[in-house]
C-alpha cells in the first residue's frame, strides 16, 4: 500500500518506510557487514541516525536477520535441484509432518506451497546425484507423497536474496 510516492506502509505494523530507509535497506542487502560510518556516508546520514533507523527497522521486523552468503560449490554443494511434489493428502496432520520433515533437512533451502498443478516446490543443494538420491529416499520414507519429480540446475543465471525496494 503506497502513501503518496514517498512512504510505504509495512504490513502488520504502522511503520512507514521512507526513501532513506529504502536506501539503508538496499545497502544492508548489498553488504550487511559494513560499519555504521561507511553506511552513513553512503546514504548521507550520521552514525547515530543510521543506528536509530536500523534499530527501528529491526524492531518493526523489516530486518529479519543478517547472514553470510556462502559459495555452495566451494563447500561441496555443487548441485542445485528443484523438486516438484504432488500429494493426495491435504489434511493438517500431513502438512505438519511435511513441514517438520523438510525443515529438519539441511539440504533443503526452501519449501513453497503452490497454486496450479503442483502442490509443493522444494529447492535443495546437494553434492551430487547420489546425495540427491539419499535426500529423496529420506524424504519419501518420512512423508507420504503421490508424485515427486526433480529438475537439476545446469547454470545459475541469477540467484539473489535481495528484495526489490
Amino acid at each position: 500500500m503506497i502513501f503518496s510516492g514517498k512512504y510505504h506502509k509495512i504490513f502488520d505494523s504502522m511503520t512507514l518506510i521512507d526513501d532513506l530507509d529504502r536506501r539503508i535497506l538496499g545497502e544492508l542487502q548489498r553488504d550487511a557487514a559494513q560499519n555504521l560510518e561507511n553506511l552513513g556516508a553512503r546514504v548521507g546520514l550520521s552514525r547515530n541516525a543510521i543506528w536509530r533507523r536500523i534499530k527501528a527497522l529491526d524492531e518493526a521486523g523489516v530486518i529479519k536477520g543478517r547472514v553470510a552468503l556462502l559459495d555452495a560449490a566451494k563447500l561441496g554443494a555443487d548441485l542445485s535441484v528443484v523438486i516438484m511434489i504432488r500429494t493426495s493428502r491435504h489434511d493438517a496432520d500431513w502438512l505438519e509432518t511435511f513441514a517438520k520433515v523438510t525443515r529438519s533437512m539441511p539440504e533443503i533451502q526452501g519449501v513453497y506451497r503452490m497454486t496450479g498443478d503442483l502442490d509443493y516446490m522444494v529447492r535443495a543443494r546437494v553434492a551430487d546425484m547420489a546425495a540427491y538420491d539419499a535426500l529423496y529416499q529420506r524424504l519419501i520414507r518420512k512423508v507420504d507423497l503421490s508424485d515427486v519429480s526433480a529438475s537439476f540446475v545446469m547454470e545459475e543465471i541469477k540467484d539473489t536474496t535481495a528484495i526489490p525496494l
